[in-house]
């Protein structure tokens, strides 16, 4: 009798244990699972924002116009979401008329940047920030999105000074995040699942693109 209630207790022990080491291992392992969702939401707390200074670009050289808060969302990249992509875009209009939609609060998307045809660039959302240009959130979230003056259907709107532009453009961003200079991670909008754009469209010369990011990139080494 005495023996088998020892025993018992001593099994009781073991669960408790076993109970306590398997409960912390499961809350631990929650933990980590739960992290990197917390890292997403933490600007979500009220109060809580990353410092920041009006009018700061990431690039410089670039002008600062602000686009509507309604088509982007305050973030923490690259801690809350990694950046690995750049995706070039065609405005399908005037410098002027992508700018006037991007602070259209019922145009629901807007770039981080817009290269005018004679090379001078607008920054419109910080790179920390996750604007709606991809048509993909997933793709939203994880990289820039460079707008380019012009029409798909009009070659000479891609000017020398554009590309050239542009490729410094995209050659920083790349240095600043580590992103691979080939086209898995340089990418035009046709190329986003799911989107219905046809930008930047056949004229885009990605050769003479990518070779102006990759000497460019060289040369920030």
């Amino acid at each position: 009798m005495g023996a088998r209630r020892a025993s018992k207790d001593a099994d009781r022990r073991i669960g408790r244990r076993a109970l306590l080491i398997g409960g912390t291992a499961a809350a631990v392992g929650s933990a980590v699972l739960a992290r990197d969702e917390l890292g997403r939401l933490w600007w979500r707390v009220p109060g809580v924002e990353k410092p920041r200074k009006a009018g700061e670009v990431d690039y410089t050289g670039a002008r600062w116009v602000a686009a509507s808060e309604a088509n982007w969302r305050l973030a923490d990249r690259p801690d809350d979401y990694g950046i690995d992509m750049v995706v070039v875009h065609v405005t399908q209009g005037s410098f002027a008329s992508a700018v006037k939609a991007f602070q259209d609060p019922e145009h629901q998307a807007a770039a981080h940047y817009i290269v005018r045809k004679d090379g001078r660039i607008t920054q419109m959302i910080r790179e920390l920030d996750v604007a709606y240009h991809a048509g993909n959130r997933d793709y939203n979230e994880r990289s820039i999105g460079i707008e380019h003056e012009g029409f798909v259907d009009r070659p000479q709107d891609f000017t020398d000074e554009m590309y050239a532009a542009s490729a410094r453009l995209t050659a920083g961003i790349c240095k600043r995040y580590g992103i691979p200079v080939d086209r898995e991670h340089i990418i035009g909008h046709v190329e986003v699942p799911g989107t219905d754009h046809t930008d930047p469209g056949p004229h885009w010369d990605w050769d003479r693109y990518m070779k102006l990011v990759e000497r460019a990139h060289t040369a920030r080494a």
